[in-house]
């Protein structure tokens, strides 16, 4: 799994995976020109349609119906160092049979988003500095 991201001018850059692609851009009041959701939204964004996914893949494989899933992801920011430090997964399923509640919790606590940010990833980062091509 990849992205590429590139840089296009002030603080919006484009994602793009498998020929879609995304814009990232900041709000005005961040020096942007609110072009496109901020990363932190970006992540809230992966979350809610990850848990999403699994909850209408659990009503799907019992024949429920699965039209009017409605997510909202929610999280608090926290300090030293900067990060979102809680997050909350609220999903809506109109009509939902009691005796399937648990089984949707279970299904969307499974989503590989939530697991990821439950157990930290090992995370590598370097700067690469390619030479530049002369003109001859």
């Amino acid at each position: 799994m990849e992205v590429t991201i590139h840089h296009h001018g002030d603080v919006k850059f484009e994602a793009s995976a498998r020929g879609h692609r995304v814009i990232c851009d900041q709000p005005e009041d961040n020096g942007g020109s609110d072009r496109g959701l901020t990363p932190p939204e970006y992540l809230l964004v992966s979350l809610g349609t990850c848990a999403g996914f699994y909850a209408v893949q659990y009503l799907k494989a019992r024949s429920l119906a699965h039209g009017d899933v409605a997510v909202k992801v929610s999280a608090e920011k926290a300090k030293l160092p900067a990060r979102l430090g809680q997050f909350r997964i609220e999903v809506t399923i109109p009509g939902l049979d009691p005796e399937h509640q648990a089984g949707v919790l279970r299904a969307v606590k499974a989503c590989l988003i939530h697991n990821t940010l439950l157990h930290a990833p090992a995370i590598e980062t370097m700067v690469s500095t390619p030479a530049l091509a002369h003109a001859v």
